[in-house]
């Protein structure tokens, strides 16, 4: 439950700053099939600076590659057949796998999948109220709303943060760096695909 309000203040600020870019239809339809805060937003900002249709769909597939070492974290907590995992598996989200985590590779996974409903629907409705009411709403600055999404991410990470601090702030410097040194010379939405495969340097050989 405590995620919910803020997933739909996420929702708002995506369908807030999407519907002038992609229109209003686009924005919720994005968010009910994608359903992923950080490709959409990496999406967003690619076509937001001019990039390519290819371009921002190469960075949010590339945001979504997170997926990827996110469901080898977690199938050692997963059991039954594959179907079920793999359902299991379909119900992952960022903040779900945060709270979800209780250390040294276990996961709680009817936590992990309880809390996928909520968020979807805080993140839809979210984005409906956002790109309905865009014209509202006005400059999300305004609100304070363009720093939510990093906020909402960091506080999810600061547990794991605490217990393996030099990792995560590892990868996220080189990230920063990637965006910093790229940004003037390259085209839009090319240092967010760049910042995006530096968490690559975050993985690690799982323990036998």
């Amino acid at each position: 439950m405590p995620i919910l309000l803020p997933t739909l203040a996420l929702g708002v600020t995506f369908g807030v700053l999407a519907a002038p870019v992609v229109g209003t239809l686009a924005t919720v339809v994005m968010s009910a099939v994608v359903w992923s805060g950080t490709a959409q937003f990496a999406a967003l900002t690619a076509l937001s600076g001019g990039a390519s249709v290819v371009t921002a769909g190469g960075s949010a597939l590339l945001a979504n590659l997170r997926f990827l070492p996110m469901g080898v974290a977690i199938a050692p907590s997963l059991r039954g057949r594959r179907l079920r995992r793999a359902a299991t598996a379909a119900t992952l989200v960022d903040a779900s796998f945060a709270i979800a985590h209780r250390g040294e590779g276990r996961f709680d996974i009817p936590l992990l999948v309880g809390a996928a409903p909520l968020q979807y629907l805080g993140w839809l409705a979210g984005t409906v109220l956002g790109a309905t009411g865009s014209g509202l709403i006005g400059d999300p600055a305004r609100w304070g709303l363009d720093v939510l999404f990093p906020i909402f991410y960091v506080s999810l990470l600061l547990p794991d943060l605490r217990r393996s601090p030099l990792r995560p702030w590892v990868v996220a410097g080189l990230a920063a760096l990637a965006t910093v040194a790229l940004t003037p010379v390259t085209p839009p939405g090319v240092p967010v695909m760049a910042a995006s495969l530096t968490a690559l340097a975050g993985l690690r050989r799982a323990r036998a």
